[in-house]
């Protein structure tokens, strides 16, 4: 429980587990969904917690008033309706959820593109008007092209993620270095824009960003892109945008957020007259829109909650420390037999099965599951080796494992035999098991990359 009473003031509603939770971890917890943000203001000195999602901006004001104010908790991924440095001169936590709906933001993104590329909405609404249009409908495949990234966080690394089972170059551009991966490469921002057909904008809003996508910014670029857009609005200039659909430099555009948001993302205008460029967009075939609901599906509806609950308890509690079971076998890492002519049998394998040997046998190149780089080897031994010995079985099986050193005392402890002591090449490290047939069997724990 915790130490003391900690109020709670929730301003927005959420999936029910927030409360549910917080309330077993023995935290109070006040809702107040419909007042004023002067009447929240009035009473706001009373509670060591706020969580928040859109309905105010928590200004200097605000934060003067908190004087007992802790944390403030926003349910979904940016913190811009937050004056953060203030909050952080008061020694007040800020706590975001952006693992809670990156998914669904990267699922968004590659729906929106492959609806433009494919021009499904609009093939949809002429059908539905009775006509039937194959050629002007005709759409594009993803394949071959090159996709550019811009802000590599977790809403970036999740939509690039979902591109993987594409046949496409996957760059990203970020202000901090080193955060590529496997499944996009990090680079300049001046090279995405000589390489990319489509653009991704997955970055927060700040003065930085504010505007960024202008006229200038699309210029750059080296071919005409399509653009989507599930970041933030006002990180867009819509005229500007407006200009390249016209001129032909943007392709398309899908805009799950726009300039003309209010800051609670409920409502577009703060005035019933629609701007000259947001006419265009309503009327453009080329373009796509939906209202700022990429990250806001039913699933992150309880995971955004789920962050929000589990960083709030981490705040009083700390982190639990987390029981790993550690991974032991993680695939088959090859298949070694015996031969009487391993060098005829090597030749025969490639001639026919189109196998790519050499003095070793072939090997077998894969992508894990995260998108590493991992093998397999098949190798024929000569009938007269050792080193199946003691087993006198006519092959070998070799296993991938995570962490060898570790797995070989655990084996240990269980009665397992080992056969010698772990060796330790640049390709890996090696030990050696016998199972309850006397079948030798070689545990390796590889560092793939050197095969490149």
């Amino acid at each position: 429980m915790v130490p003391e009473e900690i109020k709670i003031l929730h301003i927005d509603s959420n999936h029910p587990l927030l409360l549910s939770q917080l309330q077993e971890a023995g935290f109070t917890n006040h809702e107040d969904f419909k007042s004023s943000k002067e009447e929240i203001e009035a009473k706001i000195h009373d509670y060591n917690g706020i969580v928040i999602r859109s309905r105010f901006k928590i200004d200097k004001t605000f934060l003067d008033k908190a004087t007992k104010l802790q944390f403030i908790s926003r349910v979904g991924a940016g913190l811009e309706s937050i004056d953060c440095d203030y909050a952080l001169s008061k020694k007040i936590s800020l706590i975001a959820a952006p693992e809670g709906n990156r998914n669904a933001v990267g699922e968004h993104a590659l729906g929106m593109l492959l609806s433009l590329f494919n021009k499904l909405n609009q093939a949809d609404r002429e059908i539905r008007s009775g006509h039937w249009n194959r050629e002007k409908n005709r759409g594009h495949e993803l394949d071959g092209k090159t996709v550019g990234i811009i802000g590599y966080g977790n809403m970036g690394k999740s939509f690039a993620k979902k591109l993987r089972g594409f046949d496409v170059e996957v760059l990203c551009y970020d202000i901090l270095e080193n955060v590529g991966d496997a499944n996009a490469k990090q680079v300049s921002l001046e090279e995405l824009q000589q390489k990319s057909d489509v653009l991704s904008l997955h970055i927060p809003w700040t003065p930085e960003t504010d505007k960024l996508v202008n006229a200038d910014y699309i210029n750059a670029f080296a071919k005409p892109f399509w653009l989507i857009n599930t970041s933030r609005g006002k990180n867009v200039v819509t005229a500007d945008l407006v200009q390249a659909l016209e001129t032909g430099k943007i392709l398309g555009a899908g805009l799950d957020v726009l300039e003309y948001e209010k800051l609670s993302f409920e409502t577009l205008f703060e005035e019933d007259k629609i701007p000259e460029a947001f006419q265009y967009l309503l009327e453009s075939d080329k373009v796509l829109m939906s209202p700022h609901i990429a990250g806001w599906t039913f699933e992150s509806h309880e995971k955004l909650a789920q962050t929000i609950a589990d960083k709030i308890k981490e705040l009083y509690f700390g982190k639990k420390a987390e029981v790993k079971t550690p991974n032991r076998v993680t695939g088959i890492g090859g298949f070694f037999f015996k031969s009487e002519d391993p060098k005829a049998l090597r030749d025969w394998y490639k001639k026919h099965l189109g196998l790519n040997t050499d003095d070793y046998g072939c090997t077998f190149w894969l992508k894990d599951k995260e998108g590493y780089d991992c093998a397999t080897q098949w190798s024929p031994f000569k009938s007269g080796t050792n080193y199946f010995s003691p087993s006198e079985k006519q092959f070998m099986q070799n296993f991938r494992v995570e962490n060898l050193e570790e797995l070989l005392a655990t084996l240990k402890q269980e009665g397992v035999q080992i056969i010698g002591e772990m060796e330790s090449y640049d390709y890996g490290k090696f030990g050696w098991i016998l199972d309850i047939e006397g079948n030798k069997i070689e545990l390796w724990e590889p560092v793939d990359k050197v095969f490149l």
